[in-house]
């Protein structure tokens, strides 16, 4: 998508490293150029003026972010290698199910195949309809902000599991303090409207550390495990339980995910159900596009997803 990606350093020039949150930024403004002059196949020259930055310091810097250059990471942007995913995710689905030797342990532990165990093991549990019409009537949760490779994230969870994780809006301070308003937080207490909350900054930390670690060890004895609580209707359980068997660095449809939970009919409610989804990368919604290959249609913006879908492949 862009060319000459191989500048040379300048000589003894020191390379400032971007922190994580100034890093997702330049690939999010970098991604939104690209979209909008794709036709135009701009050069990393254009890009790296467009991001007031030098052609050295933006591969730097996507490189640091994502593991490999620019141009690399931009092929995973492209509607051609959607397809070709699709096109994977299809045959493997299909061979998965005429096979009759996969490791039923590893189904039982919510991944689609023993080939998975890089990925976080994550157990749900779902409250009860009770629970739900209580609001939260007696649960205490707690809440922090952290930073992520996506941007700031609001993360909360009570003794039960995480139960919220949503990215925090691209205005807001960096982290945002407690006493600044905050949307995603408003939006946390709006479900929640009758629990308890408590902040706790240090624990939300180390949660999104857990979560958006790029270096998981792959042995099955040491993979991070962990524990959702979610809050929705039966179908929407249903949709984002099978969301969780998308591996990591893959993606599929609408409608495959329809197939999986066995109405292929209901592709429009599967896409509300996915919008509604509360829990952002843990529920893997962002790994769900259009058939056509069009990658759109996300509740944190569709540069993030983008970034997601690309900052995963990468790891693959």
């Amino acid at each position: 998508m862009i060319q000459a990606l191989n500048p040379s350093s300048p000589v003894n020039t020191p390379v400032p490293v971007e922190p994580v949150d100034r890093q997702y930024l330049t690939v999010k403004k970098s991604i939104e150029y690209l979209r909008a002059h794709v036709r135009r196949q701009p050069t990393l020259g254009e890009l790296a003026e467009h991001v007031h930055m030098s052609e050295f310091h933006l591969q730097r810097v996507f490189t640091d972010w994502a593991g490999i250059s620019p141009k690399k990471f931009l092929q995973y942007l492209t509607k051609k290698y959607a397809l070709e995913a699709l096109q994977f995710e299809g045959a493997e689905h299909t061979r998965q199910k005429r096979s009759k030797s996969v490791d039923q342990s590893a189904l039982d532990l919510g991944l689609s195949s023993p080939s998975r165990l890089h990925d976080l093991m994550i157990k749900c549990v779902a409250m009860t309809p009770g629970e739900v019409k209580a609001g939260g009537k007696g649960v205490r949760i707690e809440f922090g902000f952290a930073l992520t490779p996506f941007g700031d994230a609001l993360i909360a969870w009570t003794d039960r599991g995480i139960c919220h994780l949503m990215f925090e809006d691209s205005n807001a301070p960096n982290p945002a303090p407690a006493h600044t308003p905050s949307l995603a937080l408003a939006q946390l207490k709006g479900l929640w409207p009758c629990a308890t909350f408590s902040e706790n900054p240090e624990q939300a930390s180390r949660l999104c550390a857990r979560i958006f670690n790029p270096d998981l060890p792959t042995s099955a004895d040491h993979v991070p495990s962990l524990q959702v609580l979610l809050k929705g209707t039966e179908f929407q359980l249903q949709v984002w339980q099978a969301l969780l068997n998308i591996p990591s660095g893959t993606l599929t449809t609408y409608g495959a995910v329809a197939e999986r939970i066995n109405a292929p009919n209901a592709q429009r409610a599967v896409g509300t159900a996915i919008g509604m989804n509360t829990l952002a990368y843990l529920i893997p919604c962002h790994r769900v596009i259009r058939g056509s290959g069009e990658i759109s249609n996300y509740r944190w913006g569709v540069e993030r997803k983008l970034a997601m879908i690309g900052w995963e492949a990468s790891r693959r």
